[in-house]
């Protein structure tokens, strides 16, 4: 109360007006970003409140208003672990739901295991994270407020919180994993014991979101249940979808143009926040590797040897998959960093802008192709310059 009434003293005494397009999110409060500073006037310095309640409020919202602006300046909080287990347990598990753990973890379901694996593994992926990352931004239900909570990441703190997104994703892929490898190992899958790894692995990245301070349980519970009934509306259509996605010569097209559309459409804000930027990149990997999978298929590109859950590997097969996904990722890795710096020169040079401009890699028409061009390039090298290069290799 204190703080609004102090806002509001800010605003109407001290001309310090909050822009609506330079607001900014912290910890579910928005601060001013940009405002005018200019020195108070003799006619502001007549409008100081006389009575001293009305000062010590103006006061105590003018030092909240700093506090606020030096915590956003310095983007972190200062915080002391007192239990090294959970903090390295739960910042792990929340890399899970990070790109770092898309960009291997996906690609080496379809080096090591099976295509039709990763072919589902990544068309729920990218329906049910298009869909929380709209929802995230149509709600608009800020995080948790900070204090109480201390928040362990800084770089999504923009964003809006419900539904978690990271639960979305770990109950999708996990979930989404077991029932595709259930289908197609019936007999030597024990399904009790995949039950149980995709129940660890998605508590573990929605526990993660508490921990970090980054959502609330609502926030968390929300998102595993609406990718539940995503993965529950879209299992029979399964089939359906991967058969088009193989066959259709509309596959190609289809699977950029619609991507590009709905992230040029992607809702707007008064202010930035990287969902926009995040789901261009999901839907541009899925777009590059849509492309991989039906062109392999056009060509009858050789196929894995699947790996059997159910049996003991041999060394030779840990060799030749550990050798697969060395070479699979680094290939992967150089390629997102070429494209990244040609797709940002070319850019650059055609709306006049530095390469190190921050501001302006996140307008429209710079961050969607940018990020799109990059991560189809990941995606479609993952599933068709990576397969050539493991048959050159002899790693088929």
């Amino acid at each position: 109360c204190y703080f609004l009434k102090g806002q509001v003293y800010l605003q109407n005494v001290l001309h310090l007006p909050v822009a609506p397009a330079n607001r900014v999110r912290l910890s579910g409060v928005l601060v001013p970003n940009g405002s005018s500073r200019s020195q108070p006037s003799l006619d502001t310095l007549n409008k100081w409140p006389k009575s001293w309640p009305k000062q010590c409020v103006l006061l105590c919202g003018f030092q909240l208003w700093r506090a606020g602006c030096h915590l956003l300046e310095e983007g972190k909080q200062k915080y002391i672990v007192k239990n090294y287990f959970y903090y390295y347990l739960f910042r792990f598990s929340a890399a899970l739901g990070e790109e770092i753990f898309y960009i291997t973890f996906l690609p080496f379901t379809y080096w090591n295991i099976d295509h039709s694996v990763s072919r589902r593994m990544i068309i729920v992926w990218s329906i049910v994270m298009y869909i929380g990352q709209v929802s995230k931004d149509i709600l608009k239900w800020p995080r948790p407020l900070s204090p109480p909570v201390v928040k362990l990441e800084m770089r999504t703190n923009a964003e809006y919180g419900m539904p978690s997104t990271h639960a979305m994703a770990a109950t999708a892929i996990s979930f989404s994993f077991l029932i595709a490898t259930t289908n197609l190992y019936k007999v030597r899958y024990p399904f009790e014991l995949g039950l149980a790894a995709a129940f660890v692995f998605s508590t573990l990245v929605c526990l993660s979101r508490l921990y970090t301070g980054m959502h609330t349980v609502l926030d968390v519970i929300g998102g595993a249940l609406i990718s539940a009934v995503l993965l529950v509306l879209l299992y029979p259509a399964w089939d359906t979808i991967d058969h088009l996605l193989l066959t259709s010569p509309f596959c190609p097209l289809f699977s950029i143009v619609v991507p590009l559309v709905l992230c040029y459409n992607y809702p707007k804000l008064d202010y930035y926040s990287p969902t926009r930027g995040d789901t261009t990149t999901i839907l541009g990997a899925a777009a590059g590797a849509s492309v991989g999978f039906w062109l392999n298929n056009q060509c009858a590109a050789s196929a894995y040897k699947s790996v059997q859950p159910g049996f003991p590997l041999i060394t030779s097969t840990v060799v030749f998959v550990l050798a697969r996904s060395f070479v699979g990722i680094l290939v992967v890795l150089l390629t997102r960093w070429l494209m990244k710096n040609v797709v940002l020169g070319v850019l650059g040079y055609r709306y006049k802008f530095p390469i190190r401009d921050v501001e302006a890699r996140r307008r429209l028409e710079v961050e969607v192709p940018y990020k799109f061009v990059t991560y189809s390039s990941v995606g479609f090298t993952a599933t068709v310059i990576v397969p050539l290069l493991h048959e050159l290799l002899g790693l088929l």
